[in-house]
């Protein structure tokens, strides 16, 4: 598919089976060079794909690594010429000192679908416990 042909879901879906299959260089080759990463794991603002490597190498060697879109909270926005904003809760699951725990969290994507590397802003936060 070409880069123009991509709809913004295709990115999103891209990314994830990226992260599942941990194709480390594919995740990475989806952010832009000036893209901007608030991860679910980590307290650090990351900024382009080099800033991301260690993050995300260290994501894809947790044993149990799965991530899956609760598909009925995706919104999908335009944001601008060549722009969209996706947002919605996936649910992480991976082993953790031996045992298997989920994390949902919520996530935003700046994305222009027509640029090879079309990330340009990743949000994802854990989701708050309720009172």
């Amino acid at each position: 598919m070409t880069e123009a042909a991509r709809k913004p879901e295709d990115i999103l879906s891209e990314w994830m089976r990226c992260v599942r299959e941990r194709d480390l260089e594919g995740v990475l080759g989806l952010y832009a060079e000036e893209a901007v990463l608030l991860p679910t794991f980590s307290t650090r603002i990351l900024l382009g794909p080099d800033g991301m490597r260690d993050y995300f190498a260290r994501l894809c060697q947790r044993d149990g690594l799965e991530l899956v879109l609760r598909a009925r909270t995706l919104a999908v926005q335009p944001a601008g010429p060549g722009l969209h904003l996706l947002s919605g809760i996936y649910r992480w699951s991976m082993l953790v000192d031996g045992e298997p725990l989920s994390f949902e969290a919520r996530f935003t994507l700046l994305v222009a679908p027509a640029l090879p590397r079309p990330i340009l802003h990743h949000h994802s936060s854990q989701v708050p416990r309720g009172l």
